[in-house]
């Protein structure tokens, strides 16, 4: 096989060293193309540090911004050398805990039209051409509104993916020409979040 690619979709900077770190390096020091792609800048993140409470967002709202190096720091310790913001940095905005205020802010991933921003990830998709997409499961492993809309964005991502001819043989007769497709991922719209 030639060189593995592996495309991980996280919702916010330090989704990728919480939940797949020591997936991503282990695969990146095997010299797979590990490909990080960020949905948003966790600008919604807790502070912890009383240091940085100022950059929280009901102060001077630039969290975001401290985490685009935060994140950069957190991919060269763990060897990934090919991160993306999806549709640039800044696109989408976290949207905070399900319920929040934020979920309503108007750049809110979760309320991010899904065929927009998978057509934006399927971009990375057809160049990456990865082997796997690693992402959270539907209910976006604990119900964070952005790891659910990184599900379905990766969904349809995927599901736009390019068709492969292929050579079917029947048990009698000629082979036949036919193109596989995936299935189409389905619509989200019209239901409730």
């Amino acid at each position: 096989m030639k060189e593995p690619r592996i495309l991980f979709v996280h919702a916010h900077p330090d989704d990728e060293s919480i939940g797949t770190g020591a997936t991503m390096a282990k695969y990146a020091a095997e010299g797979a193309h590990v490909c990080l792609v960020t949905c948003t800048l966790g600008e919604e993140g807790e502070v912890i540090p009383d240091e940085l409470r100022h950059l929280a967002p009901d102060k001077e709202d630039r969290l975001g911004e401290y985490r685009i190096g935060e994140l950069a720091e957190a991919c060269a310790a763990l060897g990934v050398v090919d991160h993306r913001y999806l549709g640039g940095p800044g696109r989408w905005r976290d949207s905070g805990m399900m319920g929040t205020a934020a979920n309503d802010h108007p750049r809110s991933f979760w309320r991010a039209d899904v065929d927009v921003a998978g057509a934006e990830l399927a971009k990375v998709v057809r160049e990456v051409r990865p082997h796997v997409i690693v992402t959270y499961d539907e209910r976006g492993n604990y119900g964070h509104p952005d790891h659910i809309q990184a599900h379905r964005v990766a969904s349809r991502a995927s599901s736009w993916r390019p068709t492969r001819r292929t050579r079917t043989v029947r048990s009698r007769g000629r082979p036949r020409s036919s193109t596989r497709t995936r299935r189409r991922a389905p619509s989200w719209r019209g239901r409730s979040r």
